[in-house]
């Protein structure tokens, strides 16, 4: 058998893995839309274990508070798909680990559940640096192409990816 992903998020996940083993850093991911693909990718690659702490998948709304601690009120305020969600993922999974740097993700997929405020594609992501302040935290979204779940989902994770390659500090465009 070979690799269960896209050759370009298993590229992208190796340089990842060589760069954060380079710095000793070690890296969490918490992920919603993307269901594990981000952390998958990463464990794809020989080595990850010097580099991969953890991997939180938190579909749901009550996963996200009870295993990452994030409020109910920013979900209720806000909604999972905000940049105040993924700014307490990013939060919780340092919190919950004990990784250097933390990502998160949360958006919609689709085909379904797009709304004209929140449209299939919308994807918010937010990393946060153990020892950071909280106000440092970069937290963006980004609207990918609503062509198919899978291409928003693949296009997420590799923005992800980026996003943990040290001196990284923004979500690549769409």
């Amino acid at each position: 058998m070979t690799d269960n992903l896209p050759q370009d998020i298993i590229d992208l996940a190796r340089i990842v893995v060589e760069e954060n083993k380079a710095l000793g850093r070690k890296i969490v991911v918490a992920e919603s839309c993307t269901g594990g693909l981000v952390t998958a990718a990463l464990t794809e690659i020989a080595g990850s274990s010097a580099v991969l702490e953890a991997g939180f998948v938190t579909y749901a709304n009550e996963a996200k508070q009870r295993m990452l601690g994030v409020p109910a009120d920013i979900i209720d305020t806000f909604g999972a798909v905000s940049c105040a969600c993924a700014w307490a993922m990013a939060q919780g999974a340092l919190k919950n680990s004990t990784a250097d740097v933390a990502v998160a993700i949360s958006g919609v997929a689709g085909p379904d559940g797009g709304t004209a405020l929140k449209p299939v594609g919308l994807v918010v992501f937010a990393k946060a640096e153990r020892g950071g302040e909280a106000e440092d935290v970069i937290a963006e979204e980004r609207n990918f192409p609503p062509t198919s779940r899978a291409d928003i989902r693949a296009a997420a994770a590799k923005a992800a990816l980026s996003l943990l390659r040290p001196g990284v500090n923004e979500v690549p465009e769409a």
